[in-house]
């Protein structure tokens, strides 16, 4: 992973204290979780794990007591609060789209009548919408300016760096997850759907056409739904939306956990931050 504008500046500091300090074990082990985030999910959850141990370390609770009123603090708070919010709606989209993949199979098994085929569309329509909205408060995210004084030590300086930059890669993996179930070609900082194929350990992305089983599933639905087809070709779409379906409900299934397991830890990333500032 290149090097941040947030790394940039903690170089820039830490050159200007007189007395440099080795950091704590514990932060070159989350920068390491930062590098692979783009590997797999479960280096997500590991880079979690590692931060929380941090969180816990008498150093960086020191720092939080003294600092609790300065606004990078409350800045933190507030970026893993919303990064919970967006990790519910996720949840919330994923849930609902495997209920359509399996009431549309449930569909497809009893009748093939194009008709019934509108309903799941409308379904979709709705879910884009709130993955639309879940992209747009994602983007606040990044656009927020975290002030970084100066007169900081190198320690401290790491400790910000450190939420911000975990912050930043969870906020590029929910961007390419929600593209990826939108069925959109956006390209995140992380490399869009080539990531999700990493992240959920699957080939979910045709490399020639840079589409998943999202996007070619609304394809053939729109199609079918629009009644553009012959009864033959109706009876060929409907096999080939039968087989997206099949690749979309293992999709949804990986996605539902690790949405699941990332949520447990945000809330739990959050909790240490509130329970420090509380002592």
């Amino acid at each position: 992973m290149a090097s941040s504008p947030l790394r940039s500046k903690l170089i820039y500091h830490a050159r200007s204290v007189s007395l440099p300090s080795r950091p704590h074990p514990l932060i070159p082990q989350v920068n390491e979780h930062l590098s692979s985030v783009d590997n797999k999910l479960s280096s997500l959850k590991d880079m979690y794990n590692c931060l929380d141990d941090l969180l816990l370390l008498p150093h960086t609770q020191k720092v939080f007591a003294q600092l609790c009123h300065e606004k990078w603090v409350e800045e933190a708070l507030d970026g893993y609060l919303r990064l919970l919010d967006v990790c519910a709606a996720a949840k919330d989209v994923s849930s609902q789209t495997k209920q359509d993949v399996q009431g549309l199979l449930s569909v497809l098994r009893r009748r093939r009548e194009t008709n019934y085929f509108s309903g799941y569309l409308a379904s979709r329509m709705k879910a884009k919408k709130a993955i639309q909205k879940s992209l747009k408060d994602l983007k606040s995210i990044k656009s927020k300016n975290t002030g970084l004084a100066s007169d900081k030590d190198c320690k401290t300086l790491e400790i910000v760096v450190l939420l911000n930059e975990v912050e930043a890669a969870t906020v590029g993996v929910f961007e390419s997850l929600l593209s990826y179930v939108a069925g959109t070609k956006m390209q995140s900082r992380l490399g869009g759907f080539s990531l999700v194929s990493k992240l959920m350990h699957r080939k979910g992305v045709d490399e020639e056409t840079n589409a998943n089983e999202f996007e070619k599933f609304d394809d053939v639905l729109q199609t079918l739904t629009d009644h553009r087809t012959s009864k033959t070709d109706s009876i060929i779409h409907i096999e080939s939306l039968r087989n997206q379906l099949g690749e979309m409900e293992l999709s949804i299934q990986e996605l539902e956990k690790g949405l699941e397991s990332l949520f447990r830890r945000l809330i739990k990333t959050r909790v240490s931050l509130l329970n420090i500032l509380n002592h």
